[in-house]
């Protein structure tokens, strides 16, 4: 499963690194080793573990803390363990099969890997192959069929769907599609549970996905307090001049109030 942004929906490719995926797996044991003993091991590497990304990896080779929210053994044949892991974003799962070996004792190697989910995205509602998207835009260029085309090419807010979230007024919409951080005054309503520095998105009151943003404080302080900024724009999806410039016309006004 590997989602591909189109045009401006590519501003979006952030929000898949904050979401979890999605694998099944299959890791090989370098040696005989009893059931029990692989389904303990299994068992240790759920939930919070630390992580050193392998040598052939794009990031810093440090220690990270990595969740994984579920670890399920599917079937044990021989040698070869198929299993599924639900984790965070930035899990190398080829180095979880060779941890697995070093704490079992035996070594291991990961021999197949499929992602089946990558954040809201998952093989069972969304996957189509290059040549479904082909025969799509055919049928939807000819005037055939439209919707086939639709079922493939998602709205960009599916994206979002695990992404905290912020509804803004519409007469804040375009100052932040200019890159203005977003003050307390033009939130109307927000999903609980955001923190200070929790990554999220601010939306339309239609829904639409303005911009990708950073808490500057928690859920209640932003309702509690009438001033402040709330959040700190990070990157602006929708383009300039979607919504009317409502921000530049009270800005007109108060300087002509304060010219009198």
């Amino acid at each position: 499963m590997l989602p591909v942004a189109f045009e401006d929906a590519t501003k979006a490719i952030q929000a898949f690194l904050l979401s979890g995926k999605t694998y099944v797996c299959v890791v090989q044991l370098h040696d005989d080793v009893a059931e029990q003993t692989i389904r303990d091991t299994f068992a240790e590497f759920s939930g919070e573990i630390f992580q050193r990304p392998p040598l052939r990896a794009s990031v810093k080779r440090i220690v990270r803390r990595r969740t994984i929210y579920a670890l399920e053994i599917l079937e044990i044949e021989g040698r070869s363990v198929l299993f599924r892991a639900d984790c965070q974003a930035g899990t190398y799962m080829r180095k979880i099969c060779s941890d697995i070996g070093e704490a079992i004792g035996r070594g291991a190697h990961m021999s197949e890997l499929r992602r089946t989910r990558a954040g809201p995205f998952d093989e069972d509602r969304n996957l189509c192959s290059m040549y479904d998207l082909l025969e799509a835009y055919d049928d939807w260029k000819s005037g055939r069929d439209e919707e086939g085309l639709r079922k493939i090419v998602r709205p960009v807010e599916e994206a979002f769907k695990f992404i905290p979230k912020i509804y803004i007024r519409d007469s804040a919409v375009d100052a932040i599609c200019h890159g203005a951080d977003l003050a307390i005054p033009g939130v109307v309503k927000l999903d609980e549970g955001i923190m200070n520095k929790t990554p999220l998105v601010l939306m339309s009151l239609k829904g639409e996905a303005v911009a990708l943003a950073k808490a500057l404080m928690p859920t209640e302080q932003i309702v509690e307090q009438n001033h402040g900024i709330a959040a700190k724009t990070v990157r602006v999806i929708m383009p300039e001049g979607t919504y009317p410039r409502l921000w530049k016309e009270a800005h007109d006004r108060r300087d002509a109030m304060s010219s009198v």
